[in-house]
This record gives C-alpha cells, structure tokens and sequence, in this order.
C-alpha cells in the first residue's frame, strides 16, 4: 500500500471508525475520520483524498452514495469503498454502478481491509502514472513511447539519453516484440537529426539487387525500365536517421555495400559512377547472436564493429514483470481511443494472471491479448473470462508463506490442485495436463485429499 496516501473514513460508529483508522494506519496511510455524510462532503469540499471508505447507512440524512457522488464530484481520481451491514448484490452494484471501487461488508476482517484499499490505491496510482505519461508524450517532454518504471527500463532510457547527443552508431539486441524499434525512434528524437527523416528499412524484405537499388537510386539506363534517375533512401534520409532492422538478414554483397557508405560518407547510385556524399546515422537491430552470425561467415566482421560501437539489448518482458499493470494500463488506454467502450480496468484475477504469464511474444503478445480482451468484454472491468485460455492455464501459483503459515507438502500439493482446477473451470484434462500428471493420477489425487467438483 502506498505510504503518505490520503484517506477519509466516514462512519457514524465510532468503534468501526476507530478499528479502520487503526488497520490502515498501519500502513502508513494519512487518516482522517469524521462520524456524518455532512461532515464528510463539507470535507472533501475543502481537501482531496486518494481514498474515501464510507458506510452505506448514516445518520442525519447523507448516505454513503451521497458522499460518493460528492467525492467523485471533487476529484473523479478518488476511489471509494463503500462499507455496508446490509450487504446485498443489490447495494453492492447501485454503489459500484455509481462509481464506487468495491464494498466491505460488515464485520470486515482486517485482512480484507488492507487488501481491498492497496488495490484501490494500485488503481489511482497507476491511473496518474499513465496520465501523466501521456501529458508528457502531448507537451513533448517525453520523447519515446518506452513505458516501464522498473530498474531495467530506466537503465535503457538513461542509456539513450547519454547516446542520442552523439553520432555513434548503435544496435539494439533483444527478442522480437521487446521495442526495439521504440528505442531506436527515441534515440532520433533526441538527437540532433531530430528534425530530419527517421527511416526504417527491413533488410528481410529484399533480395540484395532489389536492397542495392531501394538504398543507392539508380540512373537512367541502369537496367531495363531504369527510364529515369532516381534518388535512393539513403540520399532521401541525408541528415537524418536510418534504422536497419532484421540486419542480420541483410545479405552478404550488401553488407560490402553499407560498410563502403558507412567509412566513406558516400555512396554510388546503380548504374553510376558519381560519388554523392550522404551524411547518415546508422541504429541497427537484430533478434539474432551477431557474433554466431560473423563466426560462421553469414555477416562481415568489419561491419560488425562498424556498427557495434554502442550496443544496447532490450530485456525480455518477463524478465521486468513489474512494469506489466503500468504497460497494460497504458495499452488499454490507447487501444480504447480506437473502441468505442467503457472499459476502465482490470478485475484483480486479471492482472494476477497477466502478471503470472511469462509471454513468449513480448510486449506485442501482451498488446494483443489487451486488445482482444477489451474487444471481448462486456463490463466495465477486463476479468479473466475474456483472457485467453492458454494464459489461465499457466498463470503462475505462488504460495504466500506469512498468509497461510508453514505447511505440509501434501496440503500444498492440495491447494495447488484446487487452484489449477478452479483456474481451468474444473477441466480435468486440462488440469492434469499442467499439473503434469495423467487422469487417472489425478482423479486419485483427488479422491485422497477429498476434493470435490
């Protein structure tokens, strides 16, 4: 739970009031409490709060909803809990149709308390996080779409930050989906060659004559149908930055090619025999072991070296998980500008499994599974019935030693085989394919620890 947060209890039992402050204060939080909905919407007029938990039924005439409505109203960014003794589905969904984050029935166990506000506060806090990620994209203080808090991602843009000033070539290394394409626009952007083209070639897409002629122009009479001059890519991007991607794909006559360009600052068009000077900063990328790749003769060493002067690799997703609820909020925050729905989140589940899965595709994997889960949803809230299968099935188990104690390895194993089944909509064939076991395994299991459908 976030320390220094701002909460307003409204309660008109003082033993309730007095047993909340002393659960959230542990904490850390800011608490301040007051006994009517009077005194609390004449409080949220005069402060802002990050959190507000009010019960549903007090006196004097100013329910819970009310001030609800008056928190939503003073800041749309404050979550509310409402605290009831009535507990209904009724009342749960009038208050949360009306904006409330959750409820908590009463008697409320501390635990409940606790989890129920962090993951409130998560929500307000990666909210203003992604917020202000785009206020800074709209006012051009943020030049890179590059979103990651974590100790790996702000090495990557402290990186960039120390190598766009400078002229130096650069390649980027990492699997595919991880953003090296994103790096490399960043490192143009703040460069000096800001103003000029920043052009991306895939080097998988041609063969050498066709590579030869899209970089280099030819002129008239070059071959047949070469009716006129034309200028290349190259010339096209002079002052500016271009961007080989897939370059250990490149094939090995060009490869002789680019390294003339790159020592000389010139280049010949097809046909030609002028020397036309070019003024380029060349950023490579590969999801290949360049290394292996000169080693067996497949790409020039002395390229190699020519473009290897900075090298930067792009971490996995699953090698910063931490930065998932912030990326997945930012996609989804994009990925609506093009839906027209009202989506405003994930449920907890949700995000446990998003978190839980280790994503083989990266970044553009967890894209795609946001967009096809807002595509799916039918709620207010992206739950775990519009997420692929295949991620609730390895979604990762992690045991919570201070929650539940030490244990047997046999009652592990029990809730472990609980959790997977409810994971999996009690499939046992699904279940007993992650569980690693057969079904007929399964089902003994089953039997000796009395689990039931």
């Amino acid at each position: 739970m976030r320390k220094n947060a701002r909460l307003l209890i409204v309660d008109d039992d003082e033993v309730a009031r007095k047993n909340l402050a002393r659960i959230l204060k542990r904490k850390g939080c800011r608490i301040s409490s007051v006994a009517s909905g009077a005194e609390a919407v004449a409080k949220l007029g005069r402060e802002s709060f990050d959190l507000v938990l009010a019960d549903l039924i007090l006196e004097e005439g100013v329910s819970g909803l009310d001030v609800l409505e008056a928190a939503k109203k003073r800041c749309r960014d404050t979550e509310v809990i409402i605290i009831t003794g009535y507990a209904s589905v009724e009342t749960a969904i009038g208050a949360m149709k009306k904006g409330a984050y959750h409820y908590l029935q009463k008697p409320f166990r501390a635990e409940e308390v606790r989890h129920l506000a962090a993951q409130a506060l998560e929500k307000t806090r990666l909210r203003n996080q992604v917020r202000e990620l785009e206020e800074e994209i709209r006012s051009g203080a943020q030049t890179h779409d590059i979103i990651g808090k974590s100790r790996k991602i702000l090495s990557i843009l402290d990186l960039i930050e120390q190598v766009a000033p400078t002229d130096a070539n650069v390649i980027i290394t990492g699997e595919s989906g991880t953003g090296k394409e994103l790096v490399a626009s960043a490192i143009h952007r703040q460069s000096r060659r800001a103003g000029k083209h920043f052009l991306p070639i895939n080097c998988a897409s041609f063969t050498d004559e066709l590579l030869a002629n899209e970089l280099f122009g030819h002129e008239k009479d070059a071959y047949t149908g070469a009716t006129s001059s034309r200028a290349g890519l190259l010339e096209s991007a002079d002052g500016g930055t271009v961007f080989f991607y897939e370059v250990a794909e490149m094939p090995v006559p060009m490869q002789a090619k680019l390294l003339r360009v790159i020592q000389e600052r010139e280049l010949i068009r097809v046909g030609g025999n002028r020397h036309i000077p070019i003024d380029v900063r060349i950023i490579a990328a590969t999801n290949k072991d360049l290394k292996k790749h000169v080693a067996q003769g497949l790409f020039r060493e002395d390229l190699y070296y020519r473009l290897n002067v900075i090298h930067l690799h792009m971490p996995a997703l699953a090698e910063h998980k931490e930065d998932i609820p912030l990326l997945a909020s930012y996609l989804l925050e994009q990925i609506l500008k093009q839906m027209d729905k009202p989506v405003k989140g994930f449920s907890d589940e949700a995000m446990k499994i998003l978190k839980g899965y280790d994503y083989p595709g990266n970044v553009r994997e967890l894209e795609n599974i946001i967009e096809r889960a807002a595509a799916l949803c039918r709620t207010d809230v992206i739950d775990t019935d519009v997420l692929p299968d295949d991620l609730k099935g390895v979604a990762i188990y992690r045991y919570d030693t201070e929650k539940h104690g030490m244990k047997s390895m046999k009652e592990i194993e029990k809730e472990y085989i609980r959790w997977v089944l409810n994971q999996v909509g009690h499939n046992k064939s699904r279940a007993a394919k992650i569980l690693g076991i057969d079904r007929a395994s399964l089902y003994r299991k089953l039997k000796n620890y009395e689990i039931g459908d």
